[in-house]
């Protein structure tokens, strides 16, 4: 559960900190005063997009931090585990620092994180019910996804919306083969030419860079001869030839060497010299001994070089890439000669459709069967908030044809009072009764979330009086099993609180800030007085205040 929530320099909060205890906390506060701002703020440390207009006035940076207590949460501390995050007292902290400029960090337990490691931790801390959420469930859309999560779907129909675009792909694969056929048997047909005409240089296409330099060694042998042979004759033939005099200089310096002892190392370099002259003789001759003419081999290799540099011109590419080029056009050629096998194509897309349709089938089964279930634990829910009588019904209707979401459409009809035919939602229900349809549907969801703790934004929002008791009762039920705050103008659901933080705007010269405080019990009866009576508040709304807290 949420432990405790430290904001900083986050709009018009210059600093809370905030400790939170189990069960039913609620939070109130004057309209403006800035109430949805700890839910903000709460969404940020849980990887929530950031802009840099939310830093409070001249401050560098914003900083939001949120502990939670995880003790009885193992799944989170095996990922964390795995993550390595791990902590080693129970308790995981997430942090976010934002500057001015609109850039975040992220923290796990000290460690710097991606958003996207926020937002995974925080799929098994909390659930947060926004204000609008009754809207949302307007949307076909909406409701297809609040079923398929009542129903423990989510997986299954990713693979249906999957199976649907695989299948959808296969079935334009078989529709272009027989629509652009002689487009592509056009293609097929320069595409063999070229292959053939690549394919007749062998194994020299891939090798341009050996084909160039003996090409040119061939070119030069002539030059390359004579020039050999000169080095050789003046490093080793005749009675000039370097070998010679440096045989002399030696034999003299050995002389020398005699007499005064100290030119030894002049003798070890002279005798140094010596030595690699002969070896580069040596190596000279015998790269002389492989040098021939061959003009059969030239004219060859010139009759190579000028078909790669025709081909390399008519396909506009370096002759270097002439052997990727083979490459790419093979594969297109086998990929034409696939596509252009009808039968083939047509079972492709067969199999695909009848994979897509048996996952389909298996997610329609798991949502009628959730249906039926949802649509009573709903209407239970309904009597409960003063619609007596009135029922949710879950009807699962054929698509029109198959689509990425499966077979059918979801709809939520109700009737909010006895003995009325079940409509769309929309047409049916008004604001108040949605409100409370809504809250119906989202407790319901939040029995299968499996998250500690449950966050309602204004979800009693357009509703009064016993309705507002009852929506009360309901939310301290639901904080019999489960941490859940819940931001309200309601006293009725105020007054159910086990914990109550009051927000209050506060005005100093030109600045503005925002304040939460923990209330003591005789400051509950002053905001819960408040709530009723509004901006005057007698004895007699104290003391109903004060009735209404001890009922």
């Amino acid at each position: 559960m949420l432990v405790h929530l430290s904001i900083r320099n986050y709009l018009l909060v210059e600093s809370v900190e905030l400790g939170f205890a189990p069960g039913l906390t609620v939070l109130t506060g004057e309209t403006g005063a800035g109430k949805s701002i700890l839910i903000d703020a709460l969404a940020l440390a849980l990887g929530d997009r950031a802009e840099g207009g939310v830093v409070r006035g001249n401050a560098a940076r914003a900083e939001i931090s949120a502990e939670f207590a995880i003790d009885g949460l193992p799944a989170l501390a095996g990922w964390l585990d795995e993550a390595g995050f791990a902590s080693n007292d129970d308790t995981l902290i997430l942090r976010r620092v934002i500057d001015a400029g609109g850039r975040s960090r992220a923290f796990i337990n000290g460690s710097a994180a991606p958003l996207a490691q926020l937002k995974d931790a925080a799929e098994f801390l909390l659930d947060i019910h926004g204000q609008h959420a009754h809207h949302a469930l307007l949307r076909p859309q909406a409701q297809r996804e609040v079923l398929d999560a009542y129903a423990g779907a989510q997986v299954l129909a990713a693979a249906v919306s999957e199976a649907w675009h695989t299948w959808q792909t296969a079935r334009q694969c078989r529709l272009d083969a027989g629509t652009h056929s002689q487009a592509r048997q056009i293609e097929r047909e320069g595409l063999h030419l070229a292959v053939t005409e690549l394919r007749a240089l062998g194994d020299d296409l891939a090798r341009w860079d050996d084909i160039q330099t003996e090409h040119a060694r061939l070119a030069h042998v002539t030059t390359l001869i004579e020039g050999g042979q000169a080095l050789i004759q003046g490093l080793d033939e005749g009675e000039a030839s370097l070998s010679s005099r440096l045989g002399e200089m030696c034999a003299q310096l050995d002389a020398m060497q005699t007499v005064d002892g100290s030119l030894s190392e002049v003798a070890t370099l002279l005798n140094s010299a010596s030595a690699h002259v002969a070896e580069a003789v040596h190596a000279l001759r015998r790269y002389a001994d492989h040098l021939n003419l061959d003009p059969g081999r030239l004219s060859e290799l010139d009759s190579l070089l000028g078909d790669m540099h025709r081909l390399a011109r008519k396909h506009r590419v370096q002759p270097g890439a002439l052997a990727g080029l083979l490459e790419t056009y093979q594969t297109r050629l086998e990929e034409l000669t696939a596509s252009d096998d009808l039968d083939a194509l047509q079972a492709g897309e067969d199999a695909a459709w009848a994979h897509y349709k048996g996952e389909a089938k298996r997610l329609g089964a798991q949502r009628r069967k959730a249906a039926a279930t949802l649509s009573k634990q709903v209407t239970a829910t309904m009597h409960e908030l003063a619609l007596a009588g009135g029922h949710l019904e879950i009807v699962l209707q054929p698509a029109s044809e198959p689509r990425a979401y499966g077979l059918e459409d979801v709809c939520f009809l109700v009737a909010s009072h006895p003995g009325l035919p079940p409509g769309p939602l929309g047409k049916v229900a008004s604001g108040g009764e949605l409100s409370r349809i809504s809250l119906a549907i989202q407790t319901a969801l939040s029995g299968v979330a499996g998250v500690p703790t449950l966050i309602f934004d204004e979800v009693d929002v357009g509703i009064g009086g016993r309705v507002a008791e009852a929506v009360g009762r309901r939310l301290a039920r639901l904080g019999e099993t489960r941490q859940v705050l819940v931001i309200t103008h309601l006293p009725q659901v105020a007054a159910r609180g086990a914990q109550h933080l009051r927000v209050a705007r506060e005005t100093n010269g030109n600045f503005v800030s925002t304040s939460i405080a923990l209330l003591d019990a005789d400051a509950r009866v002053e905001e819960i007085a408040r709530m009723l009576g509004g901006l005057k508040i007698t004895d007699t709304t104290r003391q109903h205040a004060a009735e209404m807290l001890a009922g």
